[in-house]
């Protein structure tokens, strides 16, 4: 019977053998005893939240970090986690979706007092307790209360028995840095847990370090850390030192769907802003900004096709690019055309070349993209 499935133009070629690689190295590198969470948040940098966690799950990864409750009820009812998990949801919640934390035994994250009592209500109305962990800013400036409010804000968990505090935690507004700011955000951090600990006379998992500081500030470790950009092969700059190597796990591919000559002089793309300085080939790729790459690319891009590198011309439209084959080449339509991976451009290219960085690359391919799983 024929196959009469469509023949995708544009593909996210994702190896999960690179995951496990990367999060067996980040492994080597922290040591068995701490605990890893899975940063899967964003659809796991765009690279299938489900099969990713599969992956990790398979690698004795057990926690797992997403961004809100949505992704997080996503995760836990989806089918891939087989094992018991810890899934964390970073956003601080909204009253009305504290329902849905208790409902999916998700943990949640607290930093305001009105939330903390909302969530007593909510859990002895359930007849369940909450799993909570807080978070404290300690200089990222985003969510988190002070340490001297958090204190008071934990005081007041240990008295609440519908709550059930799991984790105390916070995040680094240079991580990448070995010095400096982050320095003072852990000994904030570090200064709060070991009162707390020392007040209540108990231990909490207590976590900071996010990919930069896995690599470059072992006194963020604590108990557990967070590797996000590391499980997906970039480093967080990719100009830091790293002890450890990690590989590109997503490749995206477009089709060459036509081809044709164009006479010296002649115009390519939106408002004209490359013409071919002679008689040149051009094909058009079955991908644009729609897609995931970016139009600010436009002229300055490269693509990668049977193992040359061919420039990308003109300005990037929603649906498609052009690339100059020059005069000479046996690219055919059908052709696939390598837009970023591990045998392209990276996506730390992409990111250099439009003034950005490998998460937006990465968490900008688009749901169109059809993800393949190798």
């Amino acid at each position: 019977m024929t196959d009469l499935t469509p023949l995708p133009m544009a593909e996210a070629s994702i190896k999960l053998s690179n995951i496990e690689g990367n999060i067996r190295h980040i492994r080597q590198w922290t040591g068995k005893k701490l605990r890893i969470m899975g940063i899967v948040k964003a659809n796991a940098y765009g690279h299938g939240a489900h099969r990713v966690a599969e992956t990790l799950e398979s690698a004795g990864v057990s926690d797992f970090g997403v961004a809100n409750i949505q992704e997080a009820i996503a995760l836990r009812t989806g089918g891939a986690l087989k094992k018991p998990a810890s899934i964390l949801a970073f956003s601080s919640p909204l009253e009305p979706q504290i329902d849905g934390y208790l409902q999916h035994d998700i943990e949640m994250t607290v930093c305001s007092f009105d939330i903390l009592r909302a969530a007593g209500e909510k859990a002895s109305a359930y007849g369940k307790k909450l799993a909570v962990q807080v978070k404290v800013d300690t200089g990222m400036g985003r969510l988190g209360l002070q340490p001297l409010e958090t204190m008071e804000l934990l005081r007041k968990i240990n008295r609440s028995p519908e709550i059930e505090l799991k984790g105390i935690y916070t995040h680094f507004a240079e991580a990448s840095k070995p010095e400096g700011y982050t320095g003072r955000q852990i000994e904030e951090f570090r200064n709060l847990v070991t009162q707390y600990e020392s007040e209540s006379g108990t231990t909490v998992c207590k976590h900071a370090a996010s990919s930069g500081a896995i690599l470059c500030r072992k006194d963020a470790w604590f108990d557990m850390v967070r590797p996000g950009i590391l499980l997906y092969g970039y480093l967080p700059d990719p100009c830091m030192p790293s002890p450890i190597t990690v590989t590109p796990v997503m490749q995206m591919e477009a089709r060459v769907v036509f081809i044709k000559t164009v006479a010296p002089g002649s115009s390519v793309s939106y408002n004209r802003t490359w013409r071919a300085p002679e008689s040149r080939s051009i094909a058009t790729i079955a991908a644009g900004y729609a897609d995931g790459y970016p139009r600010a690319l436009s002229n300055r891009g490269s693509v990668v096709i049977k193992g040359k590198t061919y420039p990308q011309v003109g300005t990037v439209t929603m649906d498609q690019i052009m690339i100059d084959l020059g005069r000479e080449h046996d690219v055919k339509t059908g052709d696939k055309a390598i837009l970023f991976g591990w045998e392209g451009p990276t996506a730390d290219d992409i990111a250099g070349s439009i003034g950005s960085i490998s998460y937006e690359v990465l968490c900008s391919v688009s749901n169109r993209v059809t993800r393949v799983f190798i």
